[in-house]
């Protein structure tokens, strides 16, 4: 994902920002529960899921039981459609200047906000549906440049805490919904500053204690 020149001097014409507000609905979950065909702008509606082996109504080519590392493997095998179509994806947006458009239009939020590059927007949007899809983006950030050592380990602090929260809270957490004495809305804005304030207690701890290690 590393660009032949600075983001900063390059021309970002209005595909580019098509394409980056293109990529930020489609990872955003907006469309996830559609009943019409704008399903198909959603990440996880296109993720799909595994089919059912036989008629237990449960197990998939994964199985059920298992252990140790046989499993292990099988759970990661089970992650590889959902990295490789999130990196697909962002490899086409870059192409049409959409990492660009990011860089320029998200540094000024994400820079104080975090401490990171507007161009780590995407994957930051992605870790909101799918902790595989974010964490994959990032490390193809981190391997073109895009991201100093300390800037991935102020990012994965954010996307680790309360990781792919529009996925977990609204369907593992959906059966609480109804104890809840407060709006839905309300958990789930908790969960954002919280990831936000994990995140700058990483990025303080870096620039003071760390450094100071550092040095000494």
């Amino acid at each position: 994902m590393k660009q032949d020149k600075p983001a900063a001097k390059q021309q970002v014409s209005w595909v580019g920002y098509a394409a980056l507000f293109f990529a930020l609905i489609f990872f955003s979950g907006i469309f996830s529960d559609a009943e019409n065909w704008t399903r198909v702008l959603d990440f996880t509606v296109l993720q799909g899921s595994f089919g059912i082996i036989g008629e237990t109504g449960k197990a998939i080519f994964r199985g059920t039981g298992g252990t140790g590392a046989r499993d292990g493997f099988m759970f990661a095998l089970s992650l590889m459609p959902s990295v490789i179509l999130a990196l697909g994806v962002v490899s086409v947006i870059e192409g049409l200047g959409g990492l660009v458009a990011a860089e320029r239009l998200l540094s000024p939020f994400l820079r104080p906000l975090l401490g990171v590059p507007g161009v780590s927007g995407l994957a930051l949007i992605a870790s909101f549906q799918s902790t595989d899809a974010g964490a994959g983006m990032t490390k193809a950030l981190y391997e073109a440049g895009d991201l100093t050592d300390e800037e991935r380990t102020v990012f994965g602090a954010f996307q680790v805490s309360g990781a792919a929260p529009i996925t977990n809270y609204f369907s593992s957490g959906a059966g609480l919904f109804q104890f809840l004495s407060v709006p839905i809305i309300i958990p789930f804005v908790v969960m954002l500053v919280f990831k936000v304030l994990g995140a700058n207690v990483i990025r303080l701890y870096i620039k003071t204690v760390a450094k100071k290690k550092a040095v000494a």
